[in-house]
């Protein structure tokens, strides 16, 4: 904290300077780490003040007669329960630590093998993301999708932007299961389909380590899908660029302009590319380190069962309600909370010291 509230008076007085906006780039850039110190302390320090006024109020309260003291612990119930509250998701911002965990982040939903069923899903997926993303204040932009044959989508990439958005979403990385009776189905039998869900930060050009030679990548240009207007269908506005040495391939249809749309494809390329690189670092220590558990995206992380019964249910920590509903509209965060609670600092201690005991 002391260090933290250092550096931003340090940013507070170059701010203030005349010359600050000489070089707004720069300018930003400072201005983007003032709010994060800010986003940091003020909490902190809100939260500290709040215990010193609970400490008070426990004081008056019993200084008051015993008539009245029931009233005062009923008020300091409901403000501690919504303190303690606040106080979880400023806990929750501590194991938010890593290198990009503050970065925008790119989703892409991809059905499984089962055709129309696993499309339609697919698309379920990609209506609750959004809505889950809006509950925390984030922007959602669809950059690419491929429509299904019959319904659904075939596959679907969003850039959720938004403070801390690749820290939250990662938890949603690997194989989600669906479990209904299939309004395809004239049978009405049931059916379980599957949609693979990736998560990686958003990586900016000027803070990517990779250099990508243009002799290393091919873009092809191809006319929007969309719903009309000036340019949509008409002119080649949508850019398709291949990594050739890994065989990635990104795509960016959503921007007005084929300029625009091949930025944002590099960037997603660029993002790509690094979150690869570190998947197979992660991969090599655990071949030496023998973490359990699988790190990659097609392991299956969360069932939701629609029929006979009704209920989500999380695999990795076992969090699971019955209001399958709630959690379709975006009420993701038991879920998400669970697992960064599982994956902390304290609880990989937890299990080091039990594998040592």
């Amino acid at each position: 904290m002391p260090g933290a509230q250092k550096r931003l008076g340090e940013l507070n007085a170059l701010m203030a300077a005349d010359n600050f906006w000489n070089n707004r780039e720069q300018a930003q850039k400072l201005i983007d780490e003032a709010n994060s110190l800010r986003n940091k302390i003020e909490p902190l320090l809100k939260a500290e003040k709040q215990v010193e006024d609970f400490q008070v109020m426990v004081q008056l309260g019993e200084a008051e007669p015993e008539t009245a003291q029931a009233k005062v612990q009923q008020e300091l119930e409901a403000d501690l329960a919504k303190f303690f509250k606040e106080l979880d998701a400023l806990e929750l911002r501590v194991f938010l630590s890593g290198p990009h965990d503050k970065s925008n982040c790119i989703l892409s939903i991809n059905a499984g093998a089962g055709g129309t069923e696993a499309q339609d899903w697919a698309e379920m997926l990609s209506r609750m993301y959004p809505r889950w993303a809006a509950s925390r204040g984030w922007d959602v932009e669809v950059t690419d999708a491929l429509p299904g044959e019959g319904a659904g989508l075939k596959s679907v990439t969003m850039l959720l932007s938004g403070e801390f958005a690749y820290g939250y979403a990662k938890a949603e990385r690997g194989v989600h299961r669906l479990v209904r009776i299939s309004p395809f189905d004239a049978n009405k039998r049931r059916h379980t389909s599957f949609a693979s869900v990736d998560v990686i930060a958003e990586i900016e050009e000027e803070d990517a380590e990779i250099v990508i030679p243009p002799n290393e990548f091919q873009v092809d240009t191809f006319r929007s899908g969309g719903k009309g207007g000036q340019n949509v269908n008409k002119v080649e506005t949508a850019v398709r660029i291949t990594h050739l040495p890994t065989g990635l391939v990104v795509a960016s249809q959503s921007q007005r302009s084929q300029h625009q749309n091949r930025a944002t494809a590099m960037k997603l390329l660029l993002s790509r590319i690094y979150a690869q690189r570190v998947d197979a670092q992660k991969a090599e220590m655990e071949r030496f380190y023998g973490e359990k558990g699988s790190i990659s995206w097609g392991s299956q992380i969360r069932s939701y069962v629609f029929q006979p019964y009704r209920m989500v249910k999380d695999l990795r920590t076992g969090v699971e309600t019955s209001n399958v509903q709630a959690v379709m509209d975006g009420d993701l965060d038991p879920f998400v909370n669970a697992w960064l609670r599982a994956g902390s600092p304290a609880k990989r201690m937890q299990g080091v010291k039990d594998e040592e005991g």
